[in-house]
């Protein structure tokens, strides 16, 4: 009976730990795109998936949009959504993804700007 209570104890004490770290990365990730969590800001990017997997697929015109919108109010957080680790379980290929506001013909694009190891071109 006391092991039973012992054991329950560590499973709520692991799951608050694990459930505050993931917070905590949340946070800290949603900082380059302002006060939308980054999640939120991958996801309006969905319209981009297939031209951020393939360099010869066309990006869509709502991808275009929705890319010049968030190089215009958080252009850091284009960078925090394709490094991320989202980006990466959604099959995203960070150096075919940031070549997407090229592509797109953005002009306000920060074109030679370090997104991590990439540069914009």
């Amino acid at each position: 009976m006391f092991a039973d209570s012992i054991k329950a104890f560590l499973v709520v004490v692991l799951a608050f730990i694990l459930a505050s770290e993931a917070f905590l990365r949340e946070v800290n990730a949603a900082g380059e795109c302002g006060k939308t969590p980054i999640r939120s800001a991958a996801a309006s990017l969905s319209p981009c998936l297939s031209a951020a997997g393939n360099a010869r697929a066309k990006v869509p015109p709502t991808c275009c949009t929705k890319v010049g919108a968030l190089i215009q109010t958080a252009p850091k957080c284009l960078c925090a959504v394709l490094l991320s680790p989202l980006a990466k379980q959604a099959g995203i290929k960070p150096a075919i993804a940031i070549t997407i506001p090229k592509r797109c013909n953005i002009s306000n694009r920060p074109a030679g700007k370090k997104c991590g190891r990439y540069i914009l071109p």
